[in-house]
């Protein structure tokens, strides 16, 4: 889910995008809404950007720019250098590896047909007989234009890489030559006819795939069914688009062993499974920014699984405490008696009012669990002010109610891992013990964290002086002229939200951060358990060493994201400026 959530890692975060999110404005292999109409999903790639988009992206120009040259050349060696220690196979060339990737230059579409419910019924019937094999609906359509010979070569340099030498023999499918390559792990159907180079696991589907890219969809396609016609708006526009049609209860027991159906079908449905209609979107460039939109569609009603996620608010308490060295806020909500609501329906048995796991959570609360969620707000924040995300630095926040029954609730849970409470004004101070408790036998504690808990919050952090400067603030509005990029990025999204975070890059010590990424790496290598792990923290080490750090200020601004939920689902937006 796209919910405001920490960004411990930014740099990495972004560094992988830059993998992700390498595509362009070309059209895709097929038209997805010729799929056939049994495709439980798929994600579309439209190939490698243009010059143009590169170069007026923020992303992608931090990719290009000659300062990260060297990071980039690092990256790739540590790739290759995985790659030749690879047992039983072959290490692949840098120049080998330099061709082959550009085939990411055009098109493709992946993708997973749902089992016929013929053959599931027929396999879940199979008690004395021996039922089909595993179905494996997976397919592959690459479009090959200008990359025929170069796709050969990568195909038979993967066979010849494979220990488990394959049987290939051929055969005509949907009118095309093709090859059946049988191996132990299964079988797989393989075509380069034309425009395409298709791939399919199962005969049939591999056939259904064969007359689509030759022209001739079947007669049930993908854009007669409802759920995709309802996510069509979310997928359009986009450079990457991806889709998931969310079984309904039946397809999932069909598919399930016999022995669990019945069970599988119950659970199912009293999760009313069948609310969630899809998940999708779309990721595009839009300027300099680039976005990721989505949404999990369906019927938002009460009752259903959608209850998991809040109404969310237009002012949550901890905008309050934001300041002029915010680098980062983040918050989301979550509907804690809704989840309850919907684990409560789904797992009591009939005829029982408690399932066992409750009675047990309530006799160690001391009071019926949802009076005890109920002082749950259901807000969580976090709020970074160092520059160099020094997490002793970074506080967390979560909304509360009636602070003296919510106080007992935290000294029953937290025990004898209090360490010390103090009152200062309306707030009480508590310091837990994360490792180790305090008994009548003596003081076993080492570790620390730090709460504070006033009316309305519960404040948490690594430090009490950090804690302590935010619990003693006058909480206010966030000033439209110190937040103005912060506030400009929330008035693009709905006024009520269930998430929203915001993360100014512009204020991140790039130079401290990195050396700060490179202590803690070595510092790891050291403490490594095992040497694998040693030489991962090594590795990253010695990238972090080939980055410039100037190179990020210089493209990257700020990233936003948010969710919100509407009578069509829950949506989210993430924007990188």
């Amino acid at each position: 889910m796209s919910q405001a959530r920490p960004l411990r890692r930014p740099l990495l975060s972004l560094f992988a995008s830059l993998l992700c999110s390498v595509c362009a404005f070309a059209q895709s292999p097929v038209d997805p809404g010729k799929l056939p109409g049994d495709t439980l999903l798929y994600l579309a790639w439209h190939g490698y950007p243009a010059a143009d988009v590169r170069k007026n992206n923020s992303l992608l120009a931090l990719w290009d720019d000659p300062e990260f040259v060297s990071a980039r050349a690092s990256f790739l060696d540590s790739v290759m250098n995985d790659s030749a220690k690879q047992k039983n196979k072959p290490a692949m060339s840098r120049e080998d590896f330099e061709k082959y990737i550009t085939l990411l230059d055009n098109a493709f579409v992946v993708g997973y047909i749902r089992q016929p419910q013929s053959r599931a019924a027929a396999k879940a019937g199979a008690a004395k007989t021996t039922p089909p094999p595993d179905w494996k609906g997976a397919f592959f359509i690459y479009d090959r234009t200008g990359k025929e010979a170069l796709l050969s070569k990568a195909v038979l340099q993967m066979r010849g890489a494979d220990t488990d030498i394959p049987k290939v023999s051929e055969l005509t499918v949907a009118g095309v030559p093709s090859l059946k390559i049988e191996r132990k792990s299964g079988i797989a159907y393989w075509a380069e006819s034309g425009k395409y180079a298709v791939s399919a696991n199962e005969l049939p589907v591999f056939e259904e795939i064969l007359n689509l890219a030759n022209g001739k969809p079947g007669s049930a396609v993908l854009s007669q069914s409802a759920a995709y016609q309802e996510a069509k708006p979310l997928l359009t526009g986009g450079v990457i688009e991806f889709f998931l049609a969310v079984p309904n209860a039946d397809q999932i027991a069909m598919s399930s062993p016999e022995s669990g159906t019945a069970q599988i079908r119950l659970l199912l449905s009293s999760l009313k499974l069948d609310a969630l209609h899809s998940v999708a979107g779309r990721v595009s460039f839009e300027g300099a920014r680039s976005r990721l939109t989505g949404a999990i569609l369906g019927d938002t009603a009460p009752g259903s699984l959608f209850d998991i996620w809040a109404d969310g608010q237009t002012n949550p308490a901890s905008l309050g405490y934001l300041s002029p060295d915010t680098v980062y806020y983040g918050e989301t909500q979550f509907n804690l008696l809704g989840i309850y609501k919907t684990l409560k329906t789904a797992f009591t048995q009939p005829g029982s009012s408690t399932s066992p796991m409750e009675k047990m959570a309530e006799t160690r609360l001391g009071m019926p669990l949802p009076d005890a969620l109920a002082l749950i707000t259901g807000e969580v924040a976090w709020i970074q002010n160092s520059p160099t995300l020094d997490d002793t630095q970074k506080v967390y926040l979560l909304g509360i109610k009636d602070k003296s029954t919510s106080l007992k609730l935290t000294r029953t849970l937290m025990g004898e891992r209090i360490s010390s409470e103090r009152n200062e004004g309306n707030a009480t101070y508590l310091k837990v013990s994360l490792s180790g408790s305090q008994t009548s036998a003596g003081v076993a504690q080492f570790n620390f964290y730090y709460l504070a808990m006033i009316p309305n919050l519960l404040f948490g952090s690594k430090k009490s002086d950090t804690l302590h400067k935010y619990v003693t603030m006058a909480p206010a509005a966030p000033d439209p002229a110190q937040f103005k990029n912060l506030l400009s990025a929330r008035a693009q999204f709905p006024e009520k939200l269930n998430g929203f975070s915001y993360f100014d890059f512009q204020k991140v010590d790039w130079p401290g951060l990195r050396a700060k990424w490179i202590a803690d790496a070595k510092k790891a290598a050291l403490n490594a358990k095992s040497t694998e792990a040693a030489n991962q923290s090594k590795k990253l080490s010695d990238w972090l060493d080939q980055v410039n750090p100037e190179a990020f200020p210089r493209h990257l601004h700020s990233m936003t994201g948010a969710s919100w939920k509407d009578a069509k689902g829950v949506h989210f937006d993430e924007w990188l400026d």
